[in-house]
């Protein structure tokens, strides 16, 4: 307690109590004020606040002995967040931030109390985060935002407001306003800030009542001022509602029995094709329904006619430039509130002739007139010069040109600046109009002229000011016309997804619109108007530049800089000049309320209207109550406030009317959210939580018609119950979108129809984009916009209601506040809602990860709708919009482009995505019989193919006669010595060695002598070799003296500790009693570096084969049978799983005869090979084929092309070489290292005209954009596009395809047309297990190539996984092989025991169920092609699809990680590669980030898009790590178990984790 006491004494003492702060000098108040706004706007840190507000106090505030100011501040902190406020119990007050606890947003509050109390913090996994990333990039990243205004667009989130903590009446030192407010607080219901539960378009909820009468007006002025600090602009929650409202003006409607069913909304559209797949939502049955009339349409009073208005607005300016040309017609202030200059009518009148005169008299080009009437010229002028804009507007007008008023650009990448170059380009642009000192801001480019910016037409710049003009000669007079329908000027909107439109207001319509204006405002001459908002567009113009001159009114423009140093200053203007109307937005009102305390001597009792522009924001209700009760003691009557409606199209839409008008009083509707969300209105009690209560914007315009029409579809008029889209017809509305007719069209020439289908009227109505209905008394109510409204699942939603639920979420010290956007982007068929919102830069990663999870229950909870990605981004990176606020379609591009950078993430996909596709049932399974009857029935035939038959082939194969591959070796080097083998090449491209037929003979006997006397006949030896001669010699010299040799892959020696293992594990499980090496690997195995690997005291016997004596062996040894053992081949499958093969003699024969006759293989032949030689075809290519069938074989090691990528593609060439093979990691280092050099290449000669087939190895489905970027590549080497094919073998059987011999019809065909090898497959089919071709390029098409044709002698047969029948043609099924080159086993299966001896010999269990069968492990089909082979047989093309090991099974469907893989890959640049894999049932996708860390994050949504969009599946976890994380193994396949094993084990330093829960 003790402490508590003290710290509340240091608060005392620290906080100016009302005397200090009374004798405070009016300058420190102004400053502390001033430095208030600015950290409220986020333009300064909060540190740099406590340090000039100390500073500013110090002099006043007697220090604390031995205590440092700096701890005061820190104390008198803790004491306020203690004394102030009961502190829910997630959000314990931290120390830290005064403003934290006073600066709640009271609205929702309460609400998202409520509802975070039911999930009583559900405990989300964190995301890991690399401590690197949270490092910001930029000193710029860490400076607060400029919050300072909210924008002036329409879809931009409102700013947020906070209290003066330095003024005298503060509620922290002042007892009897802390009671009351905690008070206020805890019971009344202004705090019971109402939520929106479901949040229609514009729900903002707002609620109201309690009765402060009671107090008196002083005491109700301060606390309720105390009661702003802890609400949130535009947002929070009403005072009393002390407008009047008489019983009759709420509104009272029956509850309705259910009525007919709503069409479904206008984004919500499925295509025909996912309805088989996706589950299509169906509307509730229960949603409530419209029930009441039809609306009839509401007509305005009519336009009064008044004799003395003038033909048009020149005309009015020639008046009163010529009668009255002393009157005042604006004043200009400064940015310290001062009048800078007073425009007269008679100034604007002559210098706007002296404009005209000069734009169409001296600008020429090539000594034409630069412009002609009716020419577009733009407007770029600052906020701060009304005067310049307004002389420039009216010069245009008098000229008849037309003037397109325009931001200033900034930079050149100002967001959105380049849509408003489309508009100026499509306006036809060529000058644009500015000021001095805006012309010399401009970024200039080298030459000295204004650069131009990206997306505008080439301008020319013209300064108006005064020196720049010429006078007119006595004679020239302006055209002063009657208002005609020509285009007068043109007004720019941008829409919600970021396009700049032009509206083109006509002449007539300029002046109508001004006489509707002067009508409905009661306008008279000489009044006084006070403007704060933009003069180039919307309300400010219309009334500040516009009707003001109509009227000649005298207009006191306030800049919006001056109401960033001083929001008090546009009352003050109003005190100062005894203005009668104000132009304000609910911003302006609110900001007001932060300083009023500084002026106690100000009146607004001269105002007799306060027209708030932005009325139809359901936000406004808040702030013109909580405005009207601090001001209403200092003379503002309650019924002066005047919310209008407006839209740029049809500009002003309905006006609340001044009170002696004689209007009914306004009316508060008080509407259920869950009622508006389905588009229909149900009257609720203030009481719920999920209410929105919004103000009527009063009456229909002078002259116009207005009616509501159901927002999609056809515009049938609504029911009076029902929410629609307002729209208006009258002559005082825009014409058209410049250039865009078919737009137009649809917003400007809407014509409304009657149930039976009959047009209201012939009159064509402009939609409003305003979404609302009629109320009683015929008073207009708006409850959102078009362009925030996000439709998900049917059921609508706003963007403000979200922002107003994210603000409400406790403690706000995380994000910015004005710093919040909210849209909705459309995945899988359905609109989802993202939340992005500015991280101050002192957040933590818990914190903010706390604040947003609960972000997402309080929005999940009040408006029942998921989101679906929230995330946070530096401090000032979210692009501005011209005033301030987010540019919220930027916002959304950057987003969906990956290049919103954030720092923190969460999608919550899990919760929000309800429309998957029913998860597939598994069938019982189809018996045998009822298979093959539905089969023949079908007419579809058992897909089984084989290759040539061996016994037909008759050729002259010398080698057919052995049984034993030694023996034709021993047969070729008596017949044939010297006739060449091998031929190795070097990284230099030299010759590094060869080997004739003896030489090789020769060596391989050496190693056998000396083996024979150590070792026994069928010892396993281990031949560690680096690709050479070498491992060729001692393959074969094992065979001689009887011993199987194992081909392992040598270790790394920069890779020791992963390298070293795998070669100790192949040597143990293959039971190797022995290894031959050589001397440089032998030190290595036995090296100290070795000893941390592995124990290399257990290591067989090691023997190096450098210098073996020249001895001859006494004799070979025989096999007794060919069924013997030959060799082993162990290889790693991409699972992860060691399995070593066995292969006997007979087998080894038959692999080569096949080979030899699919490939026509003679000794006169050269073949390139550029495979590692340890395991599958690489080792029979490398070993085993130019023995057997005598071709020279010019062997490159894929290690040295890491050094020289160019070294097989200029072997190939040098020795003028038709068939090569090649694995696909050689293929990707050629197009990767290779694709910018060909040119280079062909100066060196290097020509592949040569090749005829280049082979890829592999076991896996073709990589088809591979295989073609390599084939593009180097065609213009000379490479044919048919030359490269692909191959497949597997552990069971190494080569069941190969080469495509592309002979009979196509070889006459010659070369044209596509690869008729490549089919186009439908994904979602092939999950269930089913193969349905579909057209090249159509929705969800995969293609699949040929994976090779099926060599002679084999056999294959496509299999049911689990019931072991064959498939028919359309089915994906096991590919079963069978062959005499067929394994006859495992050796041992290391790390998967469970693949036992069926994989080689299973039978079928109906049909043909004699023939052994292998199983390969790998999913395909088979497709008979129209091609035909050199036999005239039609050709049998065998498609892998993918391991079955691999294959997930994910929602009862079949997924090949590839195909997920290509997708994410596509969907950023950044991406370099990825795996996918699954743990538990969730589905985790690891990406390679190549690019900067700070892009790690804007992969999170991307990939979960893209995953949810093509594959219907969500993604779990997001793994992003460095380029090379992922291992591969050496033939280029990703090793995807290791991949999870290391995750599993957090091995991947990841840069950042996501998981999407």
């Amino acid at each position: 307690m003790a402490e508590r006491t003290s710290a509340g004494l240091l608060s005392m003492m620290l906080e100016p109590t009302p005397a200090v702060a009374m004798t405070l000098p009016a300058e420190v108040r102004e400053k502390l004020a001033e430095l208030e706004l600015e950290l409220s706007e986020g333009d300064i840190t909060q540190k740099g606040y406590e340090k000039k507000r100390s500073k500013l106090l110090a002099p006043y505030i007697p220090q604390i002995q031995g205590v440092d100011p700096s701890l005061q501040i820190d104390n008198r902190i803790q004491a306020s967040s203690q004394v102030v406020l009961p502190v829910s119990k997630h959000n314990k007050s931290r120390a830290g931030n005064a403003r934290d606890e006073r600066f709640r947003s009271d609205l929702h509050t309460e609400a998202v109390q409520a509802a975070l109390a039911k999930y009583k913090e559900r405990k989300m996994p964190m995301p890991s985060k690399r401590r690197s990333v949270l490092v910001q990039s930029s000193v710029e990243a860490c400076t607060p935002p400029d919050t300072s205004s909210a924008s002036e667009d329409e879809g931009s989130l409102r700013r947020q407001g906070r209290l003066a903590t330095s003024t005298p009446y503060q509620g922290h030192s002042h007892p009897a306003v802390e009671h009351w407010f905690n008070r206020v607080i805890q019971g009344s219901s202004t705090s019971s800030s109402a939520s929106s539960t479901s949040s229609h378009p514009g729900g903002r909820s707002v609620t109201n009542s309690a009765a402060h009468a009671a107090l008196n007006a002083n005491a109700t002025a301060t606390a309720l001022a105390d009661l702003m600090a802890h609400t949130q602009l535009d947002n929070h929650s009403a005072p009393p509602d002390v407008t009047g409202l008489s019983e009759r003006s709420s509104i009272h409607l029956e509850r309705p029995q259910v009525g007919s069913v709503r069409g479904v909304s206008r984004s919500y559209n499925h295509h025909a094709s996912m309805m088989e797949t996706a589950d299509v939502q169906q509307p509730d049955p229960n949603q409530p329904r419209p029930e009441g009339q039809q609306m009839s349409p509401l007509e305005g009073e009519p336009l009064g006619l008044v004799t003395n208005w003038p033909p048009s607005l020149p005309a009015v300016l020639q008046r009163w430039g010529t009668t009255h040309p002393k009157s005042p017609c604006l004043t200009a202030l400064d940015n310290a509130g001062k009048p800078v200059y007073t425009l007269t009518y008679g100034k604007l009148w002559t210098r706007s002739q002296k404009l005209a005169y000069t734009l169409l008299n001296k600008l020429s080009s090539r000594n034409e007139p630069l412009l002609m009437p009716g020419d577009r010229v733009a407007l770029v002028f600052p906020n701060n010069d009304p005067v310049m804009f307004m002389v420039a507007f009216y010069g245009c007008l008098l000229a008849e040109l037309v003037p397109v008023p325009i931001e200033v650009p900034l930079t050149r990448k100002d967001a959105g600046s380049q849509q408003i170059g489309f508009l100026l380009g499509s306006c036809g642009v060529t000058l644009a109009l500015t000021t001095d000192a805006c012309q010399k801001g401009l970024p200039k480019a080298q030459t000295g002229e204004v650069v131009t910016f990206k997306g505008w037409p080439r301008l020319l710049w013209f300064v108006t000011d005064g020196k720049h003009v010429v006078k007119p000669p006595k004679d020239w007079h302006p055209p002063v016309r009657e208002a005609s329908n020509d285009i007068a000027y043109v007004e720019y909107k941008t829409s919600k997804e970021g396009s700049t439109m032009g509206i083109t207001v006509s002449h007539s319509a300029m002046l109508a619109h001004c006489q509707a204006l002067t009508q409905a405002c009661g306008y008279t001459e000489g009044e006084t108007i006070t403007n704060v908002l933009d003069f180039k567009r919307e309300a400010g113009l219309w009334h500040g530049v516009l009707t003001s001159v109509m009227n000649r009114m005298h207009v006191i423009s306030i800049p919006y800089s001056l109401m960033k140093v001083n929001p008090l200053s546009w009352i003050q203007k109003v005190h100062m000049y005894k203005a009668r109307v104000a132009v304000v937005k609910s911003r302006d009102m609110h900001w007001s309320l932060l300083a009023q305390r500084d002026q106690r001597d100000i009146s607004l009792s001269s105002l007799r209207m306060l027209i708030v522009a932005d009325g139809a924001n359901p936000w406004s209700i808040s702030s013109c109550d909580a405005f009207l009760n601090v001001f209403q003691a200092r003379g503002l009557r309650p019924e002066v406030i005047c919310p209008c409606a407006c839209s740029s199209e049809a500009m002003t839409v309905a006006l609340r009317r001044p009170p002696e008008m004689g209007v009914p009083p306004p009316g508060k509707a008080v509407l259920s959210m869950s009622g508006l969300s389905h588009g229909v209105i149900r009257v609720d009690t203030e009481e719920k939580l999920s209410v929105l209560t919004v103000q009527d914007v009063g009456q229909v315009m002078p002259g116009a018609v207005v009616c509501v029409v159901r927002v999609e579809g056809t515009p049938f008029l609504c029911q009076t119950d029902e929410v629609g889209e307002i729209c208006v017809s009258s002559g005082s509305s825009g014409l058209a979108y410049y250039g865009l007719p078919g737009m137009t069209k649809n917003i400007f020439e809407t014509i409304p129809l009657k149930p039976s289908g009959v047009s209201i009227s012939d009159r064509p109505f402009t939609r409003t984009s305003l979404l609302g209905f009629v109320g009683p008394d015929n008073l207009v109510f708006v409850v959102g916009k078009i362009d925030g409204l996000m439709v998900v699942s049917g059921r609508r939603h706003n963007a403000d209601d979200v922002v107003a639920t994210a603000l409400a979420v406790e403690p706000m010290k995380f994000v910015y506040r004005g710093r919040i956007a909210v849209f909705s982007v459309s995945v899988l068929h359905d609109e989802r809602i993202v939340v992005v919102a500015e991280q101050r830069p002192d957040a933590s990663e818990e914190d903010s990860f706390q604040w947003m999870s609960r972000v997402l229950q309080a929005i999940d909870s009040i408006h029942q709708v998921g989101v679906y990605c929230l995330a946070l981004v530096p401090a000032n990176t979210l692009p501005k919009a011209p005033l301030g606020g987010i540019h919220i379609s930027e916002t959304k591009q950057r987003f969906l482009e990956g290049a919103l950078h954030p720092c923190n993430v969460l999608m919550c996909p899990h919760t929000c995505v309800t429309n998957l596709p029913k998860p597939r049932q598994k069938q019982p399974e189809v018996g045998p019989a009822s298979m093959i009857v539905g089969n023949l029935v079908a007419g579809k035939r058992i897909a089984q193919a084989c290759g040539r038959d061996l016994g037909q082939l008759e050729d002259n194969d010398q080698a057919r006669k052995f049984l034993y591959i030694q023996d034709v070796l021993q047969w070729r080097a008596q017949a044939t010595p010297d006739h060449p083998l091998f031929l190795v090449l070097n990284s230099k491209g030299t010759v590094a060695s060869t080997a004739s037929c003896l030489q090789l003979h020769k060596r391989a006997e050496r190693v056998a002598a000396a083996l024979m006397g150590r070792l026994n006949t069928g010892d396993h030896v281990a031949l560690v070799y680096p690709p050479g001669i070498d491992l060729i010699a001692t393959f074969y010299g094992c065979l001689y003296a009887g011993c199987v040799p194992v081909t392992v892959r040598p270790p790394h020696p920069q890779n020791l500790a992963t390298t070293l293992p795998t070669v100790k594990m192949i040597v143990e499980v293959s039971k190797s009693v022995c290894i031959l090496t050589t001397q440089a690997i032998m030190k290595l195995l036995k090296s100290k570096e070795a000893t941390a690997a592995v124990d290399i005291k257990s290591w067989p016997t090691v023997m190096d084969t450098d210098d073996l004596p020249r001895k001859k062996c006494p004799q070979t040894y025989k096999p007794p049978t060919p069924e013997m053992l030959a060799y082993l081949d162990f290889s790693v499958s991409t699972t992860g799983i060691l399995a070593g093969v066995k292969m006997s003699h007979s087998a080894t024969s038959a692999l080569c005869r096949s080979i030899k006759l699919q490939c026509e293989l003679y000794p006169s032949r050269q073949i390139a090979i550029c495979l590692d030689p340890y395991c599958g075809l690489g080792l029979a290519l490398w070993c085993l084929c130019s023995v057997y069938s005598g071709h020279q074989s010019i062997l490159v090691p894929p290690l040295e092309l890491e050094s020289n990528a160019s070294l097989w593609l200029s072997a190939v060439s040098q020795y003028k070489v038709r068939v090569t093979f090649c694995s696909y990691s050689v293929m990707e280092m050629c197009t990767k290292g290779l694709g910018s050099q060909t040119e280079a290449l062909r100066l060196r000669n290097v020509n592949l005209s040569c090749v005829r087939t280049c082979m890829v190895v592999a076991e896996e489905r073709p990589r088809i954009t591979l295989t073609q970027s390599f084939s593009k590549i180097f065609k213009d080497l000379g490479l044919s596009p048919r030359a490269v094919s692909t191959t497949f073998g597997c552990r069971v059987n190494i080569a069941i395809c190969l080469q495509p011999n592309r002979l009979g019809k196509l070889a006459e065909q010659g070369t044209s047309g596509p690869d008729p090898t490549t089919v186009y497959v439908d994904m979602r089919a092939l999950r269930h297990d089913r193969v349905r071709l579909v057209e090249r390029g159509s929705p969800h098409s995969l293609p699949l190539m040929e994976s090779g044709k099926i060599l002679p002698g084999v056999k294959v047969v496509i299999a049911n996984t689990e019931t072991k029948g064959p498939l028919g043609d359309s089915h994906l099924g096991e590919i079963w092989v069978s062959s005499p080159h067929n394994a006859t086993g495992y050796y041992t299966v290391y790390g998967e025991e469970a693949l036992h001896a069926d994989h080689f010999n299973t039978k079928l269990s109906f049909g043909d169920t004699q023939t052994i069968w292998a199983r390969t492990g790998y999913l395909g089909f088979l497709r008979r092609t129209d091609l035909t082979d050199a036999s005239g047989e039609r050709h049998d093309a065998l498609y892998v699809v993918g391991s079955l090991d691999e294959t997930l099974e994910l929602r009862g469907m079949r997924y090949h990680p590839i195909d997920i893989e290509t997708s994410v890959i596509r969907s950023h640049k950044s991406i370099a590669e990825c795996a996918v894999f699954t743990w538990t049932n969730l589905l985790v996708v690891v990406v390679e980030l190549e690019g900067s860390e700070q892009e790690a994050l804007d992969l999170v949504a991307l990939v979960t898009n893209v995953v949810l969009e093509e594959h219907y599946l969500i993604v779990g976890v997001v793994v992003v790590v460095d380029p090379g994380v992922i291992p591969i193994n050496s033939r280029g396949e990703k090793q995807r178990m290791h991949l999870r094993d290391g995750f599993l084990a957090d091995q991947l330093d990841p840069i950042y984790v996501a998981y999407n829960m």
